[in-house]
């Protein structure tokens, strides 16, 4: 069983879904006692939401960049970043490693890929919704066409997210909002939705949608159980 270091804190409320998603999967593959061989390096979320804000993603850069270079020395084989957004500072991150970073827009394309889906609805936050990063990744590398909300909706997802979601406040008027814009999406040609953002799936399951929903968190962290179990059949790592 390899071992897999997490980059997390952003929020801790997604970040605890991940630790019990990987220890579940292990369990369940391996059964009895056993438990995923896990790295936790939780950062202060509030360091690095200012830092989004401010439009200082160099400094967010190096500031992850060190704390998974502290999850290297300390033994893990592998890294995941237990957010969507912080993927935009990927690329610095995977400079300083020398152990290999499980993509999470990979992850999600690769399954919407294999389940023949071309037309795709994004919700996240802002910076994943508005910038390349994320979009350019999967229309780029895996040829999905990428449908957003038009710029209210946008905003509504988005202090959605940081206002409750990232305070483990969940509201039955914001799971109606995401509702109307999943529809809204749906409407316009969206195949499949991705939840774009690890804490969406606090708010919104399958039952509250017809329309497929590809959940990030639970996609990213199947990935890695394949990884850690050495099953992992295609090429994310």
């Amino acid at each position: 069983m390899k071992t897999i270091g997490l980059l997390g804190g952003m929020s801790w409320e997604s970040t605890a879904s991940y630790y019990r998603l990987l220890n579940e999967g292990v369990k369940k593959a391996l059964g009895g006692l056993h438990s995923a061989k896990i790295y936790l390096y939780s950062v202060d979320f509030s360091e690095v939401e200012q830092l989004q804000h401010q439009g200082k993603w160099d400094e967010a850069g190096v500031l992850l960049a060190n704390a998974a270079k502290s999850l290297e020395a300390a033994g893990a084989e592998g890294l995941m970043i237990c957010t969507n957004t912080m993927h935009k500072v990927a690329p610095a991150i995977e400079y300083e490693l020398s152990i290999p970073l499980l993509h999470i827009a990979d992850a999600t394309a690769q399954l919407l890929v294999a389940d023949g889906i071309k037309t795709v609805g994004l919700l996240g936050t802002a910076f994943t919704m508005e910038e390349d990063f994320y979009k350019d990744r999967l229309t780029e590398r895996y040829g999905l066409q990428v449908l957003t909300p038009d710029k209210p909706q946008r905003k509504a997802v988005h202090d959605i997210i940081y206002n409750e979601l990232c305070l483990g406040d969940i509201q039955q008027s914001s799971r109606q909002s995401y509702i109307d814009i999943i529809e809204n999406l749906q409407q316009r040609g969206a195949e499949a939705i991705i939840l774009g953002c690890t804490e969406i799936s606090l708010l919104i399951q399958q039952e509250h949608a017809s329309v497929p929903l590809y959940d990030t968190t639970q996609i990213h962290a199947e990935a890695a159980i394949n990884w850690i179990l050495g099953s992992n059949s295609n090429s994310l790592f």
